[in-house]
């Protein structure tokens, strides 16, 4: 006989946090929202943490090497969607791993013979005015000189002219040697009063800007999360088919951490790709997996070593899956139950396995609450997806700008790695599970998250509490009723202006 849940399950939306109280040192300044996303032992400190709860999901639609970076500057991690070839995938890990927190790799790049066409082309593809004249057109060429929105004009230049009639010739550029420090080279900026410093080989080969503005970004960004060589840290997508092919290439690219991209994880393909990274590379390649949503499921990742577990199954935005299979639970219910098994399974063993609460995620304060109720940090996919930094285009919908945004199990992205068990990898998905849609565009990422992040810091105070740990040993929780969010809304009033301020998400 088939077993039934007494209860039912729900969603964050059903949920309210009961405050706690508030002493004179619990402002949000004070508070800490570092946390683990590995596994550790009692008593050890995990080998890789996070400044700010958030990574970015493994989608076409959000997480390319530009979100890397941004998300990286303020704290969080971007996990490089794995819907691409393997060697597409892995040369987007080493930009990340090349921006080398200030020295920027650039990825627009022509020859003298190019036309300006051609760097509007650029500007227009990369969101910036910046572009290396090398030789052969290619990042390290030997570099002949550089093109920023100074050194043209539509109404003199004709779209024709070639790079070489406009661009700023070498001779007349102040740049730097390779080996210069982060530091040396912003006094250089300062002392030449420069925008843009290109930095090249003793052999006059380019290797890299370094930018005013970023300097600026640093200061205003003490939660950038980086490596021992102070470059970013970055996160890969990988799937259970090609995985041994395409895990020692993002090994090579040096992807700080992996996680299976699966549409449920309690399966042994799983654990045959844990296993393969556990038998190459020990610990020392750091692989997430998932994703489930009972405890059944995360003990399964959990013993095949996984070192953290997705939690959400049809809880995403553009995700369909409970409608066309009838697969899934409520978010909410589903990342209780997981948490709950996490720290049996760390009284047990003594090893502390993360969890990641991924989808549901509609309101700011839904963050707070997966953490109270037990997530280690959420994944978000819509909410990235609406950014500058995204990989979809901007378009313009009924006047209004939005970004395209898709659903890894949609006909559009045809990922049969993630969907299509007992497919080929040629195939095209028998049915989709996911949609084609649209997203409202909300510019560059830092400012909206830096209100999200606000919000977050205010309700921990709000809680009592400083850091996730306590929140989550603190935390009062309520269901609520229909009634009471129609409450807990503007209601029995006219409405005469909005919010005159960011609203997150």
């Amino acid at each position: 006989m088939a077993f039934y849940y007494d209860e039912p399950s729900h969603t964050f939306s059903e949920y309210l946090l009961i405050p706690g109280y508030t002493g004179p040192d619990c402002i949000p300044a004070n508070v800490s929202l570092k946390t683990p996303i590995v596994k550790f032992k009692r008593g050890e400190q995990p080998s890789l943490s996070m400044n700010i709860p958030l990574v970015s999901a493994i989608m076409q639609a959000v997480s390319g090497d530009r979100m890397a970076v941004a998300l990286a500057r303020e704290g969080g991690i971007t996990f490089i969607y794995g819907n691409q070839s393997i060697e597409s995938e892995a040369a987007m890990v080493r930009a990340v791993k090349d921006y080398k927190a200030g020295f920027v790799t650039s990825d627009a790049n022509v020859t003298p013979e190019n036309t300006l066409e051609d760097i509007l082309d650029l500007k227009e593809k990369y969101k910036h005015s910046t572009v290396g004249v090398t030789d052969d057109g290619t990042p390290h060429g030997q570099l002949l000189g550089m093109v920023t929105s100074r050194d043209y004009s539509l109404e003199r230049i004709p779209v024709k002219a070639k790079v070489a009639s406009f661009m700023t010739p070498i001779e007349k550029l102040v740049t730097a040697t390779e080996g210069i420090t982060l530091q040396e080279a912003y006094d250089l900026i300062w002392e030449h009063k420069l925008n843009t410093l290109p930095v090249i080989t003793k052999d006059g080969r380019f290797v890299a800007f370094v930018f005013r503005k970023d300097y600026d970004q640093h200061k205003e960004n003490p939660l950038e999360l980086l490596d021992s060589q102070h470059r970013f840290i970055v996160g890969a997508g990988v799937n259970t088919r090609d995985y041994e092919e395409r895990i020692p290439a993002l090994v090579d690219a040096e992807a700080d951490i992996l996680c299976i991209d699966s549409s449920e994880g309690f399966t042994v393909w799983q654990k045959r790709t844990i296993e393969f990274v556990r038998n190459k590379y020990g610990d020392t390649v750091k692989i997430g997996a998932g994703n489930v949503v009972d405890k059944d499921g995360f003990r399964f990742l959990a013993e095949a070593g996984a070192d953290f577990v997705k939690v959400g199954i049809g809880g995403g935005s553009i995700c369909i899956t409970r409608e066309t299979k009838g697969i899934g639970r409520g978010q909410a219910t589903a990342v209780i139950e997981v948490a709950k098994a996490r720290d049996e399974y760390f009284q047990e063993t003594g090893v502390y396995v993360p969890i990641c609460s991924d989808g549901g995620i509609v309101h700011d304060y839904h963050i707070t609450l997966a953490l109270a109720m037990g997530a280690d940090f959420c994944m978000l996919g819509r909410y990235f997806a609406r950014f500058d930094e995204s990989p979809s285009e901007i378009v313009q919908i009924n006047g209004n700008f939005m970004k395209e945004y898709w659903g890894e199990g949609s006909a559009r992205a045809q990922n049969v790695a993630r969907y299509g068990h007992g497919q080929s990898s040629k195939d095209t998905l028998s049915f989709v599970e996911g949609v084609d849609s649209y997203v409202p565009y909300a510019g560059p990422l830092h400012k909206t998250l830096e209100v999200t992040l606000a919000k977050i810091r205010h309700t921990f105070c709000n809680c009592g509490v400083l850091s996730i740990p306590e929140l989550q040993e603190k935390a009062k929780l309520t269901l609520v009723s229909s009634v009471t969010l129609v409450e807990g809304g503007a209601h029995d009033v006219l409405v005469k202006d909005t919010y005159n301020h960011p609203k997150g998400m």
